[in-house]
């Protein structure tokens, strides 16, 4: 009954959002107070609905009802408690209900946190997404149902996929999805903004923290993907340019220009519709990331759907939401006007050059996942866009937005000095000049964009810390000023030097990663030793042994250098008899300068032989530190208290004359 009484909710959830959708709609344009306040309780009750279905789903995955045929097909019995609730949404029905409940979340906290929204804005962004709720309520109910029963009940499920029973891929669909979906409330924000015909500093003001906040978790979601990809897969790698994984990255390149577009819309009153523009992009990319992976159309490790029907069924509500959203901005875009006016070197110029570069990168990896789907699709020619292409293109263009990072915020709004703003720039140029020659000297056998690439991460860093010190004007007034100025800095500039010395990090990180590991993979006896990044594996044997819902051969190696003891790993192979499914489990230790990697394969002969894989990994833990000091920025920025008070009131917008009538 638990499972039908969540059946039930979903389709009361369903009816909720249609009254949701039309009557706040009807009440912003009639100026009916009454039906645009029926937005917030409408909200408030779709979240309560959605929840209740949600944990019913739970429920059947915590007492195995393997009645229900997603339970049956997504756990079992043996399986950690921990993995069968993470099961709810590690298939594609529990994922797609997690999808709108976390819809429903955004809406839910509009509707309560929203109160210094102007009521007919807050009613449309409400019903927009609601609207965007509805047809995701249909695709769960007709397709999708995750409450199916089936009959005769099983006596046990066909257990969970091994790849997923892991802590870090239990959270890491939760993260991503927060940040997909949180995109839809900048979406939301947009079309009630081209409906209304007004874009102003207040709406900047409003779009940026749920923008904000929909980055750092979509951060957070890419990072524990990739982290999960390096330790779990046994490849030594962290990045495939998977197009599922692409799929994740396009809006977070298209989220990371709107963050700093909304900023001009503030601050400045210019880029507004350029901004509502990015807005509609962003969660565009979005739902086409969500068609990739539960349409079919794609075959990964990370894709749920194979049933072309489901694919159907999202790329029409592609083509109503994204269409109709291009269809309103190419109508109403043209009646947005911009008040403020900049030179090319100002601050506004360097905000500008990030929003070009990160769209046009977003462009790139778009064109290099779709390609092949368009070229199969046209005329069945197979053919394969990696690693190769997307690195030959995206880094080229990312490379003058680094450089430009360190200057931006330096210059000031509307026109600036730009030999001012370098000459504070001398010391930090030549220091990442130093790292750079440094970089060269040390390390002759790799690629020399690696080296490129370190001279850029130090100098974003280095211009990161001078912008910092330039502002608490460090070394030119008394210390303790300073840290009086420091300490009186609001959180949103904090979150910027956070945001900016991550991505330093992050990119020092791939660089040293990408550029300089080593390799070696072959069959290693007890006793046998090889050196790899100048650090001497010695191969111990093997043993096998039983854990919770699997059995393991558990490998064991010392690690020396220049005969000085460095650590003992643990790399282990497990089997899952229920999916008869192998997984690896690499051991890992990580030094500042590099990961030690070893991974343990099959046997090889009576001998005690095994085939292992080993690795250096320079750098690569700089990328998960990294990429930890941007989400720290995230939730600082957002702490700020300019976004939860003292909102500033709208001006009247300039309009065209057919958008006043």
């Amino acid at each position: 009954m638990v499972a039908e009484a969540g059946h039930f909710a979903l389709f009361l959830a369903l009816f909720v959002a249609c009254a949701q959708t039309v009557l706040p709609m009807v009440g912003a344009a009639r100026n009916n107070a009454q039906w645009m306040d029926f937005a917030r309780p409408a909200a408030v009750i779709q979240f309560v609905l959605v929840a209740f279905a949600f944990g019913a789903l739970m429920h059947g995955f915590i007492v195995s009802d393997f009645s229900l045929s997603v339970v049956f097909q997504n756990s079992h019995t043996d399986k950690p408690l921990m993995y069968k609730i993470s099961g709810t949404w590690g298939n594609h029905e529990g994922s797609m209900l997690l999808w709108v409940l976390i819809l429903s979340i955004f809406g839910c906290a509009v509707a309560v946190f929203g109160a210094n929204l102007p009521p007919a804005l807050r009613a449309r962004v409400l019903a927009i997404q609601s609207f965007i709720a509805v047809g995701f309520y249909l695709f769960l109910l007709l397709t999708s149902n995750p409450f199916s029963r089936q009959i005769p009940v099983p006596f046990n499920g066909q257990g969970l996929n091994p790849l997923l029973q892991d802590p870090g891929l239990a959270i890491h669909p939760p993260m991503l999805y927060l940040g997909y979906v949180g995109f839809s409330m900048a979406f939301s924000f947009a079309i009630a903004a081209l409906i209304e015909g007004r874009v102003d500093a207040a709406w900047g003001r409003w779009v940026r923290p749920w923008t904000l906040a929909a980055w750092g978790f979509l951060t957070g979601g890419i990072t524990l993907g990739s982290w999960w990809a390096y330790y779990e897969l046994g490849w030594g790698g962290w990045w495939f340019w998977d197009p599922v994984e692409n799929a994740s990255f396009m809006p977070w390149l298209a989220g990371t220009a709107l963050l700093h577009s909304a900023i001009m819309v503030e601050k400045r009153d210019t880029m507004k519709g350029w901004t509502v523009f990015l807005a509609i992009v962003t969660f565009s990319l979005s739902l086409l990331g969500t068609f990739l992976v539960r349409s079919g159309v794609l075959t990964s490790v990370h894709a749920f759907a194979t049933d072309p029907s489901r694919g159907v069924f999202i790329l029409l509500l592609l083509i109503i939401v994204i269409g109709g959203s291009f269809a309103l901005f190419a109508w109403r875009g043209p009646t947005i006007r911009n008040t403020g006016v900049f030179q090319p070197i100002s601050r506004e110029g360097g905000l500008l050059l990030n929003n070009l570069v990160m769209t046009t990168a977003a462009a790139a990896v778009l064109l290099g996942t779709l390609y092949p789907l368009f070229l199969d699709a046209l005329d069945g020619d197979k053919v394969s866009v990696g690693a190769p292409f997307f690195e030959a293109v995206f880094i080229p263009i990312v490379m003058p937005m680094i450089l430009a990072m360190a200057v931006g915020p330096l210059l000031g709004w509307k026109r600036a000095d730009l030999r001012f703003a370098l000459s504070r720039l001398r010391l930090a140029f030549v220091l990442s000049g130093l790292i750079g020659l440094a970089t060269w000297s040390l390390v002759t056998d790799g690629p020399f964009m690696g080296v490129i690439g370190l001279t850029l991460a130090a100098w974003l860093g280095l211009g990161t810390l001078v912008e910092l010190a330039g502002r608490i004007r460090l070394f030119r007034v008394p210390f303790s000023e300073s840290l009086s100025r420091l300490s009186r800095s609001p959180r949103s500039s904090w979150g910027m030097t956070l945001g900016h010395l991550g991505l330093a990090i992050a990119i020092a990180g791939m660089t040293g990663a990408g550029s300089w590991k080593v390799e070696s993979i072959q069959t290693m006896s007890p006793g046998e030793t090889v050196n790899v990044g100048g650090y001497d594996y010695t191969f111990m044997g093997a043993e096998d042994g039983q854990g919770p819902n699997y059995s393991y051969t558990r490998g064991t190696f010392t690690v020396t250098r220049n005969g000085q003891p460095v650590v003992t790993m643990h790399p282990e192979n497990r089997r899952y008899p229920v999916r008869s499914m192998p997984t690896t489990e690499a051991a890992i230790h990580s030094l500042f300068l590099g990961d030690l990697y070893a991974v343990v394969g099959d046997a090889d002969g009576s001998d005690g032989s095994y085939v292992t894989r080993l690795y250096w990994n320079p750098l690569v833990a700089w990328m998960w530190v990294g990429a930890i000091v941007m989400v720290t920025g995230a939730a600082v920025s957002l702490s700020d208290r300019r976004f939860r008070v003292g909102v500033p009131q709208r001006r009247k917008a300039e309009l065209s004359p057919v958008a006043k009538t």
